[in-house]
């Protein structure tokens, strides 16, 4: 049988840094060892952070000045794809003894991308992906990713893929992915409503796989010390609610809400074959005759330098 333990790494973005969050990951070795777990998924934007209440100064039409100095704070906090952070994260994939799927924010050039880093132990950096579609105001300071960053990783637990909050809510790019026979649906997320929990389950009904989904988890905006416009002061500013699914929508470990922490889960892939008996999405539930998708996976550069 192919069963193997997976888990949810349930965690904040220190309000001291990248490199305090760097420390703070780092210090959940012992417990993911003990664990077992072999895949162990962590939150959106972790490294860099997630900047919820901030407008960068912006309005339509016109920036301030106070904005863009907050964009080159922010800008400072990312991390280079590889880099320091990822030498540090590859070693601690390999001390594990477990597969890491980490929400960054990278840098590239004078661009930050919303990114989802794969890391396998004895292989280190194996593959990323970038978010496709930044949501909202997101889109004033990520980029967008393309096809190219669209991976899946075999991992001691299975086949994974990835897909960063609410992407997941894009219908294209899960077909494209369950088409990629994705096992494990990682979703890093700072999504902590309960109507995330149902869309969870859906895409592990829908694509007959598992799913694990990490959530930031922070405290209040005074707890912070910041100032988030029209939020109670004292609500939780991301609430968590990271849990584990099965492939019939099932939910075996989680949500777990308001603190930090490890949620872990044994699946079995072998569950799929059955799972997808009476409905495989891209098998024989599909009907290629009337749809179809094409994806394109080439890398987009905006200058191609052509040398004879």
């Amino acid at each position: 049988m192919a069963k193997s333990k997976v888990a949810a790494l349930q965690i904040g973005s220190s309000a001291a840094g990248k490199a305090a969050t760097l420390e703070h990951i780092l210090s959940f070795e012992t417990q993911i060892r003990a664990s077992g777990a072999t895949l162990v998924v962590l939150p959106e934007a972790l490294l860099g952070g997630y900047p919820k209440g901030e407008i960068f100064g912006t309005r339509l039409g016109y920036r301030l000045p106070e904005g863009r100095e907050a964009f080159a704070r922010y800008y400072g906090n990312a991390i280079d794809v590889p880099g320091a952070e990822t030498e540090a994260l590859a070693d601690f994939s390999t001390r594990c003894g477990a597969s890491l799927v980490i929400g960054v924010i990278e840098r590239d050039g004078s661009t930050l991308f919303c990114t989802a880093l794969f890391f396998n132990p004895g292989e280190g950096l194996v593959a990323k992906h970038r978010k496709l579609m930044p949501t909202g105001t997101e889109r004033l300071i990520w980029g967008q990713g393309d096809g190219s960053t669209l991976p899946t990783v075999r991992t001691g637990a299975g086949v994974a893929g990835a897909a960063i909050c609410w992407e997941n809510h894009m219908p294209l790019l899960r077909t494209a992915m369950y088409a990629k026979g994705v096992q494990i649906w990682c979703a890093p997320t700072v999504d902590e409503r309960e109507i995330w929990q149902c869309s969870m389950r859906h895409i592990a009904h829908e694509g007959r796989c598992f799913v694990i989904s990490a959530c930031q988890v922070q405290p209040s905006p005074a707890a912070l010390g910041i100032d988030v416009p029209h939020w109670d002061e004292n609500r939780p500013l991301i609430n968590g609610g990271s849990l584990i699914v099965g492939p019939l929508g099932e939910v075996l470990a989680g949500p777990l809400r308001g603190e930090t922490g490890l949620i872990v889960a044994e699946i079995d892939t072998e569950e799929l074959t059955r799972a997808r008996y009476d409905f495989d999405v891209v098998g024989h539930y599909a009907r290629p005759d009337v749809f179809s998708l094409s994806v394109d996976e080439r890398r987009k550069r905006t200058v191609n330098f052509i040398v004879e």
